[in-house]
């Protein structure tokens, strides 16, 4: 009935004639029945106040007073009244009341009885109070007490407020961090972004409860949230952070912003506006919290290049230089720049210091040039690699060998050069690997000559694992595709007495496992190198009589 009742702004005789002037006769009836029954004072002083009859409400609230000194819901509309009629000290003593008493629920029943200016002046003493006990706040164990009776006054005002409270929750919600009731601040901040989604400092908060209950992941989609709303908000958040809680922030944000670069690369979908504003703000943020930090200069350089900002990439650039001048990544990173000016000799020297060292990185920047700017890094490593090693130097050809293949996708050209490098630095296994790969490609009839010495040079590297078994089958296949070619080859290296002892052996464990075929392939083939190979006559004859008898030799 009070709530359909109108205000008393509106006429008085309208006033006494609605629903609030019957609530109040009904009240005065039931308290002359019972003169100390507490819930019919409160409907009496309500409805006084709805009426617009302050003066009567207060006295009527005095009356209750007396009879329940420490009641909640007598002492909280005292204390609005008082606020009402500017006495702000007594109003100050009874809601000290009430945010010692911790009953904070008896206000839910008010919201829709009293006006909304009303409310707000209970609101805004009640949050201004709280802030002022948390600025005298002392240290040591009386700081808790001080924080629990801010609590007190934030709940107040949050309740008085109905909705719209954010600056208290926000408050709050620290007062609890601050008590180690991290669940419970974090409430408070959900609370604030149902309403307000873009709330920086509440995203901020929870982010950092976030992280304190090791929610990393969660806690960095919040910062990232934020950052793209407001990096000047942010910046000092963290910075106020303690260096063993900042660390797994920022390094958190660093890791966003590379999975991020990597996705939009890989994929090739542009990056959406958010997306760049995002990458952005977290790299310059990252900055500007530890100026320092090289691998952050080298972030933001990749995401201004990723931009096309490259004279902007390029400042930053020289500052992770001037911080470590002897970085490889860094050194890659000046190479690509020059490549974008068009200096392709410049950008494979800056480039090829990766190529052993960090290919996952050199994927990443080759990733940031176009078709031709590739191919044009592609033909100038290849030629650079043959030259160097035409010089005797396969160390440093090496480097310029891989930076072509992995730029040019595993050319056989390519391959086949590193092949060569790795054979001279006697990493067989690596470069059998490559050679595989050359192997992998399906070869044309024009191509068989070629074929058959990649399986000369496999059986070669073979030979120098001690894989004699292995040699002769690569021997064997490259006889077959180019005779005279593979013997050529063979005869050169490892030679005539070295090839034939391979193919002996062969044959002889071949024949020993009653293999014929093979056993016969093998001592044809070590006779077309060496026909008058004593050894494998013998074994030839051999070979013939125990296939024809199908004896079992022992």
């Amino acid at each position: 009935m009070l709530l359909r009742s109108p205000s008393y702004a509106g006429k008085a005789a309208q006033a006494q004639e609605g629903d609030a002037y019957g609530v109040y006769q009904l009240a005065m009836l039931l308290i002359g029945m019972d003169a100390e029954d507490e819930t019919s004072c409160l409907l009496a002083a309500d409805a006084l106040y709805r009426l617009g009859r302050l003066d009567d409400a207060h006295k009527s609230l005095l009356v209750a007073l007396s009879q329940r000194p420490q009641a909640a819901p007598v002492l909280v509309r005292l204390a609005l009244l008082q606020l009402r009629r500017g006495f702000c000290y007594d109003a100050n003593q009874l809601v000290k009341k009430v945010a010692q008493s911790g009953d904070t629920a008896c206000l839910q029943h008010m919201l829709d009885i009293f006006h909304h200016e009303d409310l707000q002046l209970l609101q805004d003493h009640c949050h201004t109070r709280a802030l002022s006990i948390l600025r005298a706040r002392p240290g040591g164990s009386d700081s808790e007490a001080h924080t629990r009776e801010a609590i007190a006054y934030l709940s107040l005002a949050i309740f008085a407020a109905g909705s719209g409270a954010s600056e208290s929750l926000l408050v709050r919600a620290r007062c609890y961090g601050l008590l180690g009731q991290k669940k419970t601040a974090m409430f408070d901040f959900n609370a604030i972004l149902r309403e307000e989604p873009g709330n920086v400092k509440a995203l901020c908060g929870r982010a950092l409860v976030h992280l304190a209950l090791d929610q990393l992941q969660e806690a960095v989609d919040d910062m990232v949230s934020a950052l793209k709303l407001d990096p000047g908000t942010v910046t000092p958040e963290i910075l106020s952070l303690k260096t063993e809680v900042q660390l797994p922030l920022t390094q958190g944000l660093y890791t966003r912003c590379r999975v991020l670069l990597n996705q939009c690369l890989h994929t090739g979908v542009p990056l959406r506006e958010e997306d760049t504003q995002g990458l952005l703000a977290m790299g310059k943020t990252l900055i500007r919290i530890n100026a320092t930090q090289p691998s952050w200069r080298l972030l933001l350089t990749d995401i201004l290049t990723g931009l096309g900002k490259y004279q902007e990439a390029g400042t930053h650039l020289q500052e992770a230089l001037h911080l470590t001048p002897s970085s490889e990544a860094a050194q890659a990173r000046q190479g690509l720049l020059q490549l974008k000016k068009g200096d392709v000799s410049a950008a494979v020297h800056g480039l090829q210091c990766l190529a052993e060292r960090d290919t996952q990185d050199l994927g990443f920047l080759l990733r940031l040039l176009d078709s031709p700017e590739r191919q044009s890094l592609v033909q100038t490593a290849a030629k650079e690699a043959s030259n160097i090693l035409d010089l005797g130097n396969p160390g440093q050809a090496l480097s310029y060998c891989s930076l072509a293949i992995l730029a040019g996708g595993n050319n056989p050209y390519h391959l086949r050069l590193r092949v060569a490098c790795l054979t001279q630095l006697r990493e067989y296994d690596r470069a059998l690997r490559d050679l595989d790969r050359v192997l992998q490609h399906p070869a044309e009839d024009s191509d068989l000559p070629r074929r058959s010495e990649d399986f000369c040079t496999q059986g070669r590297l073979l030979l120098s694992l001690g894989d004699k078994d292995g040699a002769a089958g690569a021997f064997t296949q490259a006889l077959a595709l180019a005779p005279a070619q593979a013997q050529n080859s063979l005869l050169e290296q490892p030679g005539q007495a070295m090839t034939a002892s391979v193919f002996l052996i062969h044959g002889q464990r071949c024949l020993e496992e009653e293999h014929f075929e093979e056993a016969w392939t093998a001592v044809q083939n070590g006779l077309l190198v060496d026909p008058s190979h004593s050894g494998l006559k013998k074994l030839k004859l051999r070979t013939r009589k125990v296939a024809t008898s199908g004896c079992r030799l022992h």
